[in-house]
């Protein structure tokens, strides 16, 4: 059994998803969410009627704030093991790297948006090196290595239901629009969608987003358009890029630029505003620009 907790983040609904899959041996979480997000992560638990006492998993796509942020303090308060990619796992463990670079970022909204990050006993975390089979609640779950959107990106796959993470980008419900996280510092299109490719051989019947719930009658088609828009940001992005502009300095045109498809996509202007809270313009912008550094492309 699969529930949903919409962790209301900043106050909307459905932006961040926690997904609580009920094993025989107590209940395991995919994705805590952020750290400002957990009292309503506690409440929906309650809701559904469990306990903290009853979470023996946690998995982790990745480790960027809004998805493990709160990883830290459920597994000091129900002593669950974290299942996190082996490349994210130290930055579990010992955060303090991973915090300096967002807070470079996000200033004085650090806290406010993110909460508390606080670090997960090495003791309590299990550092999954690529695809992997999981013992989660006493339920088989299978770990999909997916890089591209972070180097340290897992997919999960139970019973035909995949939890995608980012790499399955964003998607809000009732809406076909389809928007790109991609901020810094590992985004990579080329290998991103070769994950892609990778979820579609699964032949999954639904897809389950972080942001936001079920894609459940067109997976495959879903992950093509994916695909299909890492290639119109690469196009997007390339003429600035060679023109040596910055990214501050094409923000607002990018943004415009996203604003427009959403609405062409049926999107009415609380869904546009909605797509940026989940996805802010200048952090896409940002990883764009850091790809382009990389890769010389």
């Amino acid at each position: 059994m699969i529930h949903t907790i919409d962790l209301h983040f900043q106050g909307q609904p459905e932006i961040i998803a926690s997904y609580v899959l009920r094993g025989p041996r107590g209940i395991a979480l995919i994705e805590t969410g952020p750290g400002s997000t957990l009292p309503a992560l506690k409440q929906g638990l309650h809701d559904l009627g469990f306990e903290l006492a009853d979470i023996t998993d946690i998995l982790i796509t990745h480790i960027h704030l809004d998805h493990a942020g709160a990883a830290g303090q459920l597994a000091r308060e129900t002593g669950a093991t974290v299942h996190v990619h082996a490349v994210g796992a130290p930055h579990m463990i010992d955060p303090e790297r991973l915090l300096r670079s967002a807070r470079r970022i996000y200033g004085e909204l650090m806290d406010p948006l993110w909460g508390d990050f606080l670090p997960v006993p090495a003791s309590q975390v299990h550092a999954v090196d690529g695809d992997a089979r999981i013992d989660a609640a006493g339920l088989s779950v299978q770990a999909i290595d997916t890089p591209g959107h972070a180097t340290h990106h897992l997919a999960y796959v139970l019973d035909g239901q995949c939890f995608t993470g980012d790499v399955g980008a964003v998607r809000l419900p009732g809406y076909a629009h389809v928007r790109l996280p991609t901020p810094p510092p590992d985004i990579n299109p080329p290998v991103w969608k070769h994950s892609l490719d990778r979820l579609i051989d699964l032949k999954p019947d639904r897809l389950l987003l972080t942001h936001f719930g079920a894609v459940n009658h067109d997976a495959a088609q879903h992950l093509r358009h994916v695909a299909e828009q890492l290639d119109a940001y690469v196009d997007w992005f390339r003429p600035y890029w060679q023109a040596g502009a910055t990214p501050e300095s094409i923000i607002g045109a990018f943004k415009e630029w996203v604003a427009e498809q959403a609405r062409a996509d049926g999107c009415d202007e609380d869904a546009v505003v909605r797509y940026e809270i989940v996805v802010p313009s200048y952090m896409q912008a940002t990883g764009m620009f850091r790809y382009f550094r990389q890769s010389a492309v």
